[in-house]
C-alpha cells in the first residue's frame, strides 16, 4: 500500500482548514507569506486564480515533498470587489449594499506537487441572492455573528444563512472557502486518494 504523501494548506484560514479536515487526511498548516493585492485591471477570476497559486508555491519552496493546496475567494457586487470588513461598521455598510441582491463568489483552488512541480488549478463560481432585509436585522445579525473576517460579511455556515434567499453553484464548500468536490478530483489526479 502506498502512503499518502504529506499534505499540506497554505492557508492559515480556520474555515479553510476545518473543511479540508473533513476528507480525513492529515495534514499540516502553513501560511503562505504573499502579497495579496489585486494588479491593475485584474478580473476577479483572474486575481483568485493568481494568488491561489502564489500561496501554493510560496509554501511547496518550503516542503518539497509535500503536496501543497493553495485557495483565494474574491467577491464581487455590481463589478465591486467586497473583502472582509474587519469591523462593525464595514460589516454594515456591505450588508446594506448587498441587501437584494446578487455576489458572486470567485473561488480559486490551486494543488501543487511540490516534488514535480505540477500545479492544477480550477475556479469555481459561486453565487449568493441576498433578502431585502432590514437594517435591524442586520444589526441583530452582526451583534450575534461578528462575521467580520469574512468576505462579504454573511457566514453561510453560521446565522448568515437568515440573509440569504438563493444560492446557486456545483460546491457549496467553495462559498465557505475551499471547494472539496473539485479538491478531491485535483487530489486524485496527483495520486491522492480520498477513499
Amino acid at each position: 500500500m502506498q502512503s499518502t504523501p504529506q499534505i499540506v494548506l497554505a492557508s492559515t484560514s480556520k474555515y479553510r482548514r476545518e473543511l479540508l479536515a473533513r476528507l480525513g487526511l492529515p495534514f499540516e498548516v502553513a501560511a503562505p507569506l504573499v502579497d495579496e493585492t489585486a494588479l491593475p485591471n485584474e478580473a476577479p477570476e483572474d486575481s483568485a486564480r493568481r494568488l491561489a497559486e502564489a500561496k501554493a508555491r510560496a509554501v511547496a519552496d518550503r516542503f518539497p515533498q509535500a503536496i501543497v493546496i493553495g485557495s483565494d475567494q474574491v467577491a464581487i457586487l455590481e463589478g465591486s470587489v467586497l473583502g472582509k470588513p474587519g469591523n462593525h461598521a464595514n460589516a454594515l455598510r456591505q450588508l446594506k449594499a448587498m441587501r437584494g441582491k446578487e455576489v458572486a463568489f470567485h473561488t480559486a483552488l490551486c494543488v501543487c506537487d511540490a516534488a514535480s512541480g505540477q500545479a492544477l488549478t480550477r475556479v469555481l463560481p459561486y453565487y449568493v441572492r441576498f433578502r431585502d432585509y432590514s437594517d435591524a436585522q442586520i444589526e441583530r445579525y452582526l451583534r450575534r455573528e461578528q462575521p467580520y473576517d469574512c468576505a462579504g460579511s454573511a457566514r453561510c455556515e453560521g446565522l448568515g444563512i437568515a440573509l440569504i434567499a438563493e444560492m446557486r453553484g456545483a460546491d457549496p464548500n467553495a462559498l465557505i472557502g475551499l471547494p472539496l468536490i473539485a479538491l478531491t478530483e485535483m487530489l486524485a489526479a496527483l495520486g491522492v486518494s480520498i477513499l
